[in-house]
């Protein structure tokens, strides 16, 4: 007969069982898989960077106007934006893990054929070819980088994200220490960056294809909790923060450069470290972002990001070389914590659309970059680069609308 004693242990080893069952059952964050996915993010935005960095050279080189600047950034953004959400769409019903390298050869040869580039045309096509590389890599990384997350999304995307602002950072840093004293042929040699990323992504390929994610039938379309209409609208107001953010962005990563030379007769080379220095700024802000999100509420960083950074961008236009550069870096940390909160809070609102979403909005992100170059090399044509950082100086007040967002993060939305 069982004694009192004897069931006692019996219900305690199966409540041990249970439990280690449970664990196993858990989703483990697979860091090599993100530090994978964010090296080659690395690879893919440092090459994106350089080009804007020897934007200089390129004007100089082709007698360029800055229209004709902003155009170069307009062809490669909207090649990315305009193909992200669509690659995003296809690959949520048909996950295509080896698209992963073959996104980063079409990099590869616009880096190849701009650094022999013969006209301004050639350099569109480059430019539209490094935009290709850029709409594949995107919507396909950041699906990866979910799936390593071990249920940690905040964490996974911002890892998967600072390897690309890293990667942005070090692209005016290059610039001056290699493409602008060794001229445009130079730019051919970071094609070996390229072919390095597409022999990692060809690993991390083999990995996703494993995965169980990859079998899945499709999942809901719509929050749980939620009405359509609802969901459309906060949608629309993250697009209009995303707005707010990447078209201020815009302003510094195509002409910080010129303001710095025009306003302070700063060397080029100098200038592109002042870029840099701001690029790794945005590198550490967006480190943060993540996982403040995860522990505290997206909604929260989302708020603190956009509207808090609206001081720092109001004052830049009035100050002096050193407060220029302090400014710079405090606004390229608080405003990089917002996409990585924004981008997972659009995917918790759309659950089992992450290629979709992360298209829509790294797709939406990159051609707002191209329509603001576009837009702000006419304005600063027809006034002047100081006169494009006081408009845009606004841009971050838009950070209100934050108040519109539904609360979906159960006991840790706050706000």
């Amino acid at each position: 007969m069982e004694t009192s004693l004897d069931k006692r242990a019996l219900a305690g080893a199966t409540a041990g069982a249970s439990a280690a069952a449970s664990a196993a059952r858990v989703p483990q964050t697979v860091y090599s898989i993100l530090g994978a996915i964010s090296f080659s993010h690395l690879m893919n935005d440092m090459i994106q960077s350089l080009i804007l960095a020897i934007y200089p050279m390129l004007k100089a080189n082709f007698s360029l106007s800055f229209a004709q600047i902003g155009l170069i950034t307009l062809t490669y953004q909207i090649t990315a934006s305009l193909l992200q959400p669509l690659i995003g769409i296809y690959t949520d019903k048909h996950p295509k893990p080896y698209s992963l390298p073959v996104g980063m050869g079409f990099t590869l040869a616009g880096l190849l054929l701009m650094s022999v580039a013969p006209n301004f045309g050639i350099l569109l096509i480059a430019a539209a070819l490094v935009g290709c590389g850029s709409s594949v890599f995107h919507p396909e990384s950041s699906r990866v980088a979910r799936m390593a997350s071990g249920g940690r999304h905040g964490l996974a995307q911002s890892l998967f994200q600072v390897g690309g602002n890293a990667g942005t950072s070090l692209g005016p840093l290059l610039a001056a220490l290699v493409v602008i004293p060794h001229g445009q042929r130079s730019i051919a040699w970071f094609s070996l960056a390229a072919l390095v990323g597409m022999l990692v992504l060809a690993q991390v390929s083999r990995w996703y294809k494993q995965h169980p994610a990859t079998k899945k039938t499709r999942a809901s379309v719509a929050h749980p909790t939620l009405s359509r209409g609802k969901v459309a609208f906060a949608m629309s107001v993250l697009v209009m923060l995303v707005f707010s953010k990447y078209f201020y962005l815009a302003s510094i990563n195509s002409y910080f450069t010129f303001y710095l030379i025009d306003k302070f007769h700063l060397p080029v080379q100098a200038a592109q470290i002042h870029l840099f220095v701001f690029l790794a700024a945005v590198a550490a802000g967006t480190v943060i972002g993540g996982p403040i999100g995860d522990r505290i509420g997206r909604k929260y960083v989302i708020w603190v990001s956009i509207l808090g950074v609206a001081p720092f961008t109001l004052l830049l236009p009035y100050a002096n070389l050193f407060w220029t550069g302090v400014l710079t870096v405090l606004i390229g940390v608080v405003l990089a914590s917002a996409f990585s909160a924004i981008l997972v809070y659009a995917q918790e609102l759309i659950p089992g659309k992450v290629g979709m979403v992360a298209g829509l909005f790294f797709g939406f992100a990159f051609g707002l970059g191209g329509v603001g170059a576009a837009v702000l090399g006419q304005l600063a044509d027809a006034t002047s680069i100081a006169y494009v950082y006081k408009v845009c100086s606004f841009l971050p007040l838009l950070g209100i609308l934050t108040v519109f967002l539904p609360n979906i993060e159960g006991r840790h939305a706050k706000g």
